[in-house]
């Protein structure tokens, strides 16, 4: 274990763009700042075309995640790649520890840390990940062109999903648990104008069926086309995501039942001198723009908690 002898003003942990949108403005108030992600850019640069940030009518995940990180560097923020594995408070100070060994100390910190795929939980699931199963459109649709392709959720990431998928398989079939499927008004629009996509709704994936090998079909809660049984060359998962929440209740962090941090207006958590932004946050609406804006105003009270020198 080796300490950084740096203490950071603040340290942001993860690597999103709500991370960089907090180091950014952290910078901005001349505090020195470090930012730890294991995945730089976040689950933004797996989104294919990103066209509801404000400024931007059109570009890809990946580019908002650059041009974002980008700017926040021009304020000389300290960026470590690395998986934190452990945080904690020691006196006045925050610990953070990552998997390469090292520690890090910092007056404040800021969770932005994200969620993760939320999986199905059905018989199949786990043995076909990756044969088959996937979770990410824009990693591995491209492996199914001129397939049948499955999509199992009702949201608009689902159904934005499916749109993508459109480019590659020959047929996307959308399976949704409720009585309709819940898009924006233009990803709706644009999958009833798409040929290649069937939605079926009230319906449920119960187990994913396969030669032992690689999937080949997935069983239904009931008949479509005169059987339960559907078959699919491959089916991407998109019914949520799990907030990573768990560095935050080792601090000491209240989570909600769905794990999620509550927040107030300010950006703070009831721990002192933590403060949370982005999809691991309990606000309702959750894109980029509002995890950014979370992000921001975090670093705005982290430097105002610093104003306080008794948090010193």
């Amino acid at each position: 274990m080796t300490i950084d002898n740096q203490v950071y003003d603040t340290i942001v942990i993860g690597g999103g763009v709500t991370g960089f949108g907090a180091a950014m403005y952290a910078g901005r108030f001349t505090m020195k700042t470090l930012v730890i992600g294991e995945s730089m850019g976040g689950t933004i640069i797996l989104t294919d075309v990103v066209e509801n940030y404000p400024g931007f009518k059109k570009l890809t995940g990946m580019e908002l995640a650059n041009n974002i990180a980008d700017h926040a560097k021009e304020y000389g923020i300290a960026v470590e790649n690395d998986r934190v594995v452990s945080a904690k408070k020691k006196g006045k100070l925050f610990e953070v520890t990552v998997s390469g060994g090292k520690v890090f100390r910092g007056k404040t910190i800021i969770i932005a840390t994200g969620t993760h795929w939320k999986k199905l939980g059905v018989p199949g699931e786990e043995k076909y990940t990756n044969k088959g199963v996937h979770y990410c459109a824009l990693c591995d649709g491209a492996f199914y062109r001129n397939k049948i392709i499955g999509v199992v959720g009702g949201a608009d990431s689902a159904i934005k999903e499916a749109l993508l998928l459109t480019t590659f398989g020959s047929k996307v079939y959308v399976f949704a648990r409720g009585e309709k499927i819940k898009p924006e008004p233009v990803n709706e629009l644009k999958l009833n104008k798409n040929n290649k996509a069937t939605v079926f709704t009230k319906v449920n994936v119960k187990e994913i069926l396969g030669d032992g090998k690689k999937m080949n079909k997935v069983l239904l809660d009931r008949e479509i086309n005169g059987s339960k049984e559907f078959p699919l060359d491959a089916l991407f998962v998109e019914i949520g995501h799990l907030p990573l929440s768990q560095l935050a209740v080792e601090l000491g962090v209240k989570v909600n039942a769905k794990g999620e941090i509550p927040i107030n207006r300010l950006s703070e958590t009831n721990v002192p001198g933590v403060f949370a932004a982005g999809d691991v946050v309990d606000t309702k609406f959750k894109q980029a723009i509002t995890g950014v804006a979370e992000g921001v105003t975090a670093a705005y009270s982290a430097y105002e908690y610093l104003q306080n020198a008794e948090h010193v």
